[in-house]
């Protein structure tokens, strides 16, 4: 919440008063020649008092430490470590980590030195991370220094087998803090093998790394999966259209055509009745047509490969929620989403001037044409959640199946059956506080995607209480509208609240108090697909979430072998609803929660983790070189290299070795389920540990 609060204040200082506040900390970075063919990577940190600056090495699960990322190094190699010189380092416990670490008051320099082996194709590329902290309110600002340094850089003395005459800085530049986030240590890969090797575990050198991501998808299959539903996704989708083509036609674009176009095609066939619900029937299938092939569009457009990425990209996400804010305030009344109106002349007029099919079909496409103003945000939202909620490339052409069998089902009933009509409401203000609802909840669900961002990239605005804040208060207000009092643009006037209105408004006020207890960390089952996971919560009187002890493969491996354990992995990312519905409604059961902390050791791996590696792996996957850069990256290739899928929440029991020891589990919420799943890798872990001994 004070990230949050920090972050607007901030915001509207310089945007009100355009002045610039001083920084807390400023540098300069340069080139040092040291002599005999080698120099070093400088950055000298001026630091204001009350402020520190945290030191290179933190304990996992600490403050963001400082770290020097290098992703190009041409014409030289490495020498030595990134470290701290002629910089005074104080330790001390930090309450709010539990944990001693150290950190840098007034001044701070680290240097990295290089040994050039080519001058001429000297080329160093990458950045500097860490981060400034106040003593006095515990505010932290983000550093990101960029590095981008070539040949002509280099000081003019340094020759190559030649000893330097004299040291000489340049390029040094002054800058300020930017964004960043924090960086995780990574072992390099085994140049055979391609596969990450321990080069300073000192406490358990006999566990290889490399033998920790040997693939094992023939023995996992071996042992079967338990509680797979990635079948179900599609009918989710589909569903999930259908659903949204029945709200599009209560929509004033939609709902007042029903009558009209069904009169038409009586009219054009008043002695052929058989005829008329023939073409009926056809009209409505043309919608379904219409709608599908603007699904397989969309899959064409972006390509198969491209719909698992993009439910866990956060700049699709950032996408996403401005288009649905974007929608939002169309639904709101500030403007029309229309199409150009010479396009959709030339529709009707197609459809004058043509017999059969082709006559239906170009019908067909003028209702869509015509309805886009509705049913544009409607479809865009039915999208997005088709890349988000689903990595299958049938997903989007399944989303608009439903959705077009919904919106032609009535047009067709009605045409067969036209004494119905009679029976229709009229039209009127309703269905303008259809289209104002719709805002309401489309804001709601961008806020969801704003969260997948702020979570992959480490920002910390949009933390679990502001989140629930926002929902609250958009809940309020939609109910206080459903009651008349709240106007907007194209609303007409309100005599009275029907009984409708009444109870939608009760459940909206009724939702908005059961988010209430969630400011306090109350787990609220009901919304945790949307809201950011608990560990974001500033504040939570809440014991009952289930935390894992580690986000690092490698770490969490050799704990558990020093402590003689299982593994349990969790496959998990910031943009992934179904892993938040697992968490808060299956590991929260004080059996499955017991286990989890009693008996293994919990590795959660986030594939949608935006934070920067150290250095750039390269790994051959499919007949080609791939680059890993994020620790996200990282966890997916291991996911596809070691297990063989690629979807999430995805489990898998291991023993030290990283072999499994029972079945893989991906979403379902029956506990029972994933007892006897928990059950059964410990079973044969304790055979395993039997059989040894």
């Amino acid at each position: 919440m004070r990230k949050f609060l920090s972050f607007f204040i901030l915001f509207a200082v310089i945007s009100v008063f355009n002045i610039s506040a001083q920084e807390p900390a400023s540098w300069t970075s340069g080139i040092v020649d040291k002599g005999n063919e080698e120099v070093e990577l400088t950055f000298n940190f001026k630091i204001d008092p009350t402020w520190h600056l945290y030191d290179i090495n933190i304990p996992s699960g600490g403050p963001m430490p400082t770290n020097l990322t290098i992703e190009k190094l041409t014409g030289a190699e490495k020498v030595g470590e990134f470290k701290a010189v002629n910089s005074t380092l104080k330790k001390e416990f930090d309450e709010i980590f539990e944990m001693e670490v150290g950190y840098y008051e007034t001044k701070a320099t680290f240097v990295q030195r290089l040994k050039i082996t080519d001058k001429a194709a000297f080329a160093v590329e990458g950045d500097l991370r860490g981060q400034v902290c106040s003593e006095v309110d515990g505010q932290c600002i983000p550093i990101k220094i960029d590095i981008d340094y070539k040949a002509k850089d280099l000081p003019a003395g340094i020759t190559v087998n030649n000893a330097s005459q004299g040291k000489t800085e340049v390029k040094k530049e002054e800058k300020t803090i930017t964004d960043t986030k924090p960086v995780i240590e990574v072992l390099p890969l085994d140049t055979a093998t391609q596969q990450p090797v321990i080069t300073n575990n000192t406490e358990s050198p006999d566990n290889n790394v490399s033998d920790l991501w040997t693939p094992v998808i023939d023995e996992l299959k071996a042992y079967g999966a338990e509680g797979d539903t990635s079948d179900l996704s599609l009918l989710w989708v589909f569903l999930g259209g259908l659903g949204g083509g029945f709200i599009a036609l209560l929509t004033p674009c939609v709902w007042p055509m029903i009558p009209m176009t069904v009169s038409f095609f009586l009219k054009r066939n008043k002695k052929k009745r058989s005829k008329a619900i023939s073409e009926a029937l056809t009209y409505g299938a043309a919608i379904i047509i219409i709608y599908v092939a603007l699904g397989l569009i969309i899959t064409a457009i972006f390509g198969p490969s491209a719909l698992n990425d993009l439910s866990t990209s956060a700049i699709f996400n950032l996408l996403f929620f401005a288009l649905l804010v974007f929608f939002a305030v169309s639904f709101f009344g500030a403007f029309d989403l229309v199409l150009p109106s010479s396009l959709v002349n030339k529709m009707d007029k197609k459809a004058d001037s043509t017999t059969g099919f082709i006559s239906i079909f170009f019908m067909a496409f003028t209702l869509a044409l015509v309805s886009f103003s509705c049913t544009g945000p409607i479809i865009g939202t039915l999208l997005v959640q088709a890349f988000a909620g689903s990595g299958n490339i049938l997903a989007p052409a399944v989303g608009m199946l439903g959705f077009g069998i919904a919106l032609s089902i009535p047009f067709s009933l009605f045409a067969i059956f036209p004494s119905w009509l009679q029976s229709m409401p009229e039209s009127g203000g309703w269905l303008n506080s259809v289209k104002v609802v719709l805002g309401f909840l489309e804001l709601a669900l961008a806020l969801k995607f704003l969260s997948v961002a702020d979570l992959a990239y480490g920002w910390g605005i949009l933390d679990r209480e502001v989140f629930l804040v926002l929902w609250i208060v958009i809940f309020i207000l939609l109910g206080i509208y459903l009651l008349g009092k709240l106007k907007l643009p194209h609303d007409s006037d309100l005599k009275h609240v029907s009984v409708p209105r009444l109870f939608l408004a009760i459940i909206s006020f009724a939702f908005a108090v059961y988010m209430v207890p969630g400011l306090w960390g109350a787990p609220l089952k009901a919304i945790s697909a949307f809201s950011p996971p608990l560990f974001t919560q500033d504040f939570s009187l809440y014991e009952g979430g289930v935390h894992a002890k580690f986000d690092e493969y490698e770490a969490g491996m050799d704990y558990a072998k020093r402590n003689d354990k299982p593994v349990i992995i969790d496959f998990s990312g910031y943009g992934c609803v179904n892993c938040r519905k697992m968490e808060a409604s299956v590991w929260t059961n004080p059996k499955v929660k017991d286990i989890l902390e009693k008996d293994y050791v919990l590795i959660t791996l986030m594939v949608d983790d935006k934070k920067k590696l150290p250095e750039v792996i390269e790994v051959e996957e499919n007949g080609k070189t791939s680059k890993l850069k994020t620790v996200g990256y990282k966890w997916s290739y291991l996911q596809r290299h070691k297990f063989g899928t690629n979807s999430q929440p995805y489990y898998v029991l291991l023993d030290h070795t990283g072999k499994p020891i029972g079945p893989s589990y991906a979403y379902n919420e029956d506990i029972q389920k994933y007892l006897n799943f928990l059950n059964i890798g410990l079973s044969n872990y304790k055979k395993q540990k039997g059989q040894k001994e």
